[in-house]
């Protein structure tokens, strides 16, 4: 079944201000959705709502930090009176560390944690309260391969974005039980061209950089538009990356530690070295002072696809098949090196 997306459907995306969470707003807007813009970053927020009219739709910007479950709340109520009922939720807003399980303080991992899986629990929890009395909506979870296989450096996230997994299957079942109109579906990208990795809280030598294959954000925007409009499919798998890395870790669990160990320290930086200058959005908001609007990319464009095959493949179910025995070939082979 589709949900159409068109002129005036209600759409909340937080982390609006910078990457994924930008692109997807604009892609929403492009449909004439009125998008409510969640993010903490002021600058951010400013030009993620100028993307969203410039492309068609309507914009509602609100400075919240998802970790506050009052806000989150507040502003939910805020989107209502200002465009109505809400018909799609998208979570998006994350922050993560970079660094060695060990070398992360215990309040940097618990507020990683609050953010990437308190977060999306927050907004869920928000939407929820209004759509399940209405006995409709979408919710999308932006996921990540990460969501099944945890990867050095970045415990903190990987174990949120483990815990967002675990919530949803959960979440699925319930509303199933229920038979409720509501319907919950999760979006798993692969390494995405965004700002995150310039303002990062990083314990490496040198700087961090998405693990590649990477794609550009307006990949990974499109993909969660179309799970909003076919919330059906339990989940999505945005690259050949992610598709491979699944299907790795379901099988061959224990090569793709050993695969990891060898790779994943030196595939997550350039080679460029830490900058001593470099924020930390983890406690405040990167973009929150003039002229520190990141927009939607980061400094990797010139590596960054701009297709995904495989996520075409997947709006085709017919090729799935091809598309998925290719990726676990493809992943026999990479540890088989």
């Amino acid at each position: 079944m589709r949900y159409k997306i068109d002129k005036g459907t209600v759409v909340v995306v937080t982390g609006a201000s910078g990457g994924i969470g930008r692109a997807a707003a604009a892609a929403f807007a492009r449909r004439g959705a009125w998008v409510a813009l969640l993010a903490r970053g002021a600058e951010g927020l400013e030009g993620a709502a100028a993307d969203v009219e410039s492309a068609g739709g309507r914009a509602l910007p609100i400075g919240v930090d998802v970790a506050d479950t009052g806000r989150v709340e507040e502003a939910a109520q805020t989107v209502e009176e200002e465009f109505g009922p809400i018909d799609v939720w998208v979570n998006v807003a994350f922050s993560s560390v970079f660094a060695p399980f060990w070398e992360i303080e215990p309040d940097e991992f618990k507020r990683t944690t609050e953010v990437t899986y308190l977060g999306y629990a927050n907004g869920t929890r928000a939407a929820l309260k209004r759509m399940m009395p209405r006995d409709r909506g979408v919710i999308v979870q932006c996921g990540s391969a990460l969501a099944y296989r945890g990867i050095p450096l970045q415990s903190a996230y990987c174990g949120a974005k483990h815990a967002v997994q675990g919530l949803q299957d959960s979440l699925r079942a319930e509303l199933m039980h229920e038979g409720s109109g509501v319907k919950v579906t999760m979006v798993q990208m692969p390494g995405v061209n965004t700002p995150q990795f310039d303002w990062v809280l990083a314990r490496l030598p040198r700087r961090p950089q998405p693990v590649p294959p990477i794609y550009q954000p307006e990949i990974a925007a499109d993909a969660l538009v179309y799970a909003a409009e076919h919330p059906r499919r339990r989940e999505y798998w945005v690259g050949g990356s992610t598709v491979g890395t699944i299907i790795a870790n379901k099988f061959a669990a224990g090569l793709l530690d050993r695969y990891l160990a060898r790779s994943a320290f030196e595939s997550q930086q350039t080679e460029k070295p830490t900058r001593p200058e470099q924020p930390a959005n983890l406690w405040e908001p990167a973009d929150d002072a003039p002229g520190h609007d990141h927009g939607s990319h980061g400094r990797f464009d010139e590596q960054s696809h701009a297709r995904s095959p495989q996520m075409w493949a997947g709006r085709h179910k017919y090729l799935v098949g091809a598309a998925t025995a290719g990726a676990a070939a493809g992943a026999a082979k990479l540890l088989r090196r």
